[in-house]
């Protein structure tokens, strides 16, 4: 006798946190049901979006959406529940009294870039298949000069900027997160100029700098970065004491274990809070996450498993880490900026802010993922960490005029915060990070 499975499918995200510009919610939703991966890459743009149709469910978001799911086993059939976040799910299971089936481990993360089938089949359910629905041209910029890449690129993200203005966040006060680096620094002058371009009042904006008890390199090079485009009244150092760094609460909120995520949003989560006592009803915040992901610009000597030939050679390697369908492909957390974005995105979530990161956006990513590399590099370590200064620099001016002092890379958890402090309050091993993370759920 054949046994009819019912699906059931709970869907517990929060739709009212997606961006769209060019199409309503439903139309982007048929979209992703449809499995249309030309329809999905023209969403403009920063989503997590669900389509079913039958036992058919599919799923897609960008970069600054985070979208997991688990399925539950009921007597009746499969159950797929969709939420933001791994507590979402847990706490959902335990009301329902299915919270002896949840390990975070069975949870899944969509990756970014690509739309996730799921067929909801009863017992075993199949793998998820992926297709992906953004594949920028690598190299197309070969042979153009560096002051015309730095263009276009900035290009790409003031439109970005300014659509994120003129649609949301339209009124109000706008924070940077500053740590005065490349990425910050870029964001921050080019929101001045949309905002002075759009005649509006760039008294609008702020320039957020975190500072542990007093000390950090970030908040000198923030003011020497405003003293240098004659823009320092838009500073606010936001001061905290050492003893408020809270790496155990940071876990809980970020949901993951990764060094150096957790100690950057340590110090993001001190920051915000910092933000949000001192001003409780502010809501918009813009930041540079994206920036060092686009340009390929981490220490390659300090991750044994890279090489300048492996992050040269794959497609969008820091933002998906070694792929989906590869051996190292987390299917709990994804991998590279479609996991780590959490650090940006919990912390201001949970704070009540609405964040957006520009560099994380696709029309952004396609432009730098457009740069010749290898060509403008040679393979040299220097040149490649060099060249994300020379790009964004020379794009700024092109777009504002502004001379935009560009200063050496350095860690937003190490700019705002001593070495002592930073290793009296913040675990090196990874081990202690995921042991807080398990027991959570033990």
């Amino acid at each position: 006798m054949n046994h009819e499975y019912v699906n059931r499918v709970v869907d517990l995200t929060d739709p009212g946190k997606n961006i769209i510009y060019n199409m309503s919610i439903d139309e982007a939703v048929e979209l992703v049901r449809a499995g249309d991966k030309e329809g999905v890459r023209g969403i403009d743009r920063q989503f997590a979006l669900v389509g079913g149709e039958g036992k058919t469910i599919r799923m897609a978001r960008s970069i600054g959406r985070p979208l997991r799911f688990f399925i539950a086993k009921l007597k009746a059939g499969p159950c797929l529940v969709l939420a933001e976040r791994i507590d979402t799910i847990y706490k959902y299971l335990k009301k329902e009294g299915l919270d002896d089936q949840f390990h975070p481990s069975y949870t899944r993360m969509a990756p970014a870039h690509y739309i996730t089938t799921i067929e909801l089949l009863g017992c075993p359910d199949p793998s998820p298949v992926h297709q992906r629905f953004f594949t920028p041209e690598r190299n197309r910029f070969k042979g153009t000069p560096v002051e015309e890449i730095g263009r276009q690129y900035m290009t790409a993200l003031y439109k970005e900027i300014k659509k994120w203005l003129q649609q949301r966040a339209t009124s109000g006060p706008i924070g940077v997160t500053f740590s005065a680096g490349i990425d910050s620094g870029s964001v921050f002058l080019l929101t001045y100029h949309a905002l002075l371009e759009m005649g509006e009042s760039p008294s609008r904006l702020k320039a957020f700098t975190l500072s542990v008890d007093g000390d950090g390199a970030d908040l000198k090079q923030a003011r020497e970065f405003l003293k240098a485009v004659n823009l320092e009244l838009f500073l606010e150092p936001i001061e905290v004491k050492a003893s408020g760094l809270d790496w155990k609460k940071t876990v809980r909120v970020v949901e993951d274990y990764k060094p150096l995520d957790i100690q950057a949003a340590t110090m993001n989560l001190a920051l915000l809070e910092g933000i949000r006592k001192r001003y409780p009803h502010w809501v918009h915040m813009i930041d540079g996450d994206g920036g060092d992901e686009n340009m390929k610009d981490y220490p390659i000597e300090e991750n044994p498993e890279l090489t300048i030939r492996s992050v040269l050679n794959n497609l969008m390697l820091y933002h998906e880490g070694w792929g989906v369908g590869k051996m190292k492909h987390s299917l709990t957390y994804s991998g590279g900026l479609s996991r780590s974005y959490m650090r940006t995105y919990t912390t201001a979530d949970t704070l009540g802010f609405k964040g957006f990161s520009p560099y994380t956006l696709e029309n952004v990513i396609e432009v730098a993922e457009g740069i010749p590399f290898i060509d403008l590099t040679g393979w040299d370590h220097e040149k490649l960490y060099a060249l994300k200064g020379l790009v964004v620099a020379s794009g700024v001016k092109a777009v504002t005029g502004m001379e935009m002092p560009v200063f050496e890379k350095r860690r937003f958890q190490h700019g705002a915060v001593s070495k002592e402090a930073f290793h009296n309050h913040l675990p090196e091993k990874e081990l202690d990070y995921r042991k807080e993370f398990l027991s959570l759920y033990e």
